[in-house]
């Protein structure tokens, strides 16, 4: 697992409070949802709904937070925090290292998952 991707005091915090089953559900749903996000990030990016597009990444911060995927939540937090002008100005490119940071993630938690 790519060091640093998931702080594993976060991750094993979560499963302390939470429960591993219930930590292992979340993170399925997470390794669902996020695709989703990162798919309706560029849609409101294309379609220029700046308050989709920040609705969204805070969402995709959130979650990645929860987990211990800092970096993820911090390139969310950006984009959520005025990122709009950023993704568009950048032709994309902070969308594209949000999408490659989420694959490390995915990976991560994944292998987490397995145990």
């Amino acid at each position: 697992m790519p060091d640093g991707t998931i702080d594993r005091a976060v991750f094993e915090e979560l499963k302390v409070t939470a429960g591993a089953d219930f930590v292992g559900e979340l993170v399925d749903t997470f390794l669902s949802e996020a695709p989703n996000m990162l798919s309706d990030l560029r849609r409101a990016l294309d379609a220029d709904d700046a308050e989709r597009f920040r609705r969204v990444a805070h969402s995709l911060k959130s979650n990645s937070n929860t987990f211990g995927a800092s970096s993820l939540a911090a390139m969310a937090r950006n984009l959520e925090l005025g990122g709009f002008g950023a993704a568009r100005a950048g032709n994309g490119e902070p969308m594209s290292a949000l999408a490659d940071e989420y694959s490390r993630v995915a990976q991560a938690l994944a292998e987490l998952r397995r145990g």
